[in-house]
């Protein structure tokens, strides 16, 4: 991951209503839920939540599905374990064995 990818997600997560969706897709796991069930859940108006789901797709945080006549959106584990392997991929270098045992980032 480069660090505008990087940029990219974290913004697109640093906005209240888009993080409240994107916790929500992550509880609701692979099979996801349709975008009527989010705005309803989360009591969104569809036209803002299309807005915050356009967002998280161009992030790459959501990804969605059409069955039958409903979009289905769910989390994108794989943007986020990239991410979080991207963020930590430095952790503890240059610390002392000693302190590499206690709790510094990892």
């Amino acid at each position: 991951m480069k660090n505008n990818d990087a940029v990219s997600i974290l913004s697109a997560l640093a906005q209240e209503t888009r993080l409240d969706i994107f916790r929500l897709l992550v509880r609701a796991g692979n099979a996801g839920l349709a975008a009527g069930a989010i705005g309803q859940a989360l009591g969104i108006p569809a036209a803002t939540l299309s807005f915050h789901l356009k967002e998280l797709k161009h992030a790459d945080t959501v990804s969605c599905r059409r069955e039958g006549r409903s979009l289905i959106y769910s989390a994108n584990f794989a943007t986020m374990n990239a991410l979080v392997a991207f963020l930590t991929e430095n952790c503890c270098q240059g610390v002392a064995a000693e302190e590499a045992s206690q709790p510094v980032c990892c």
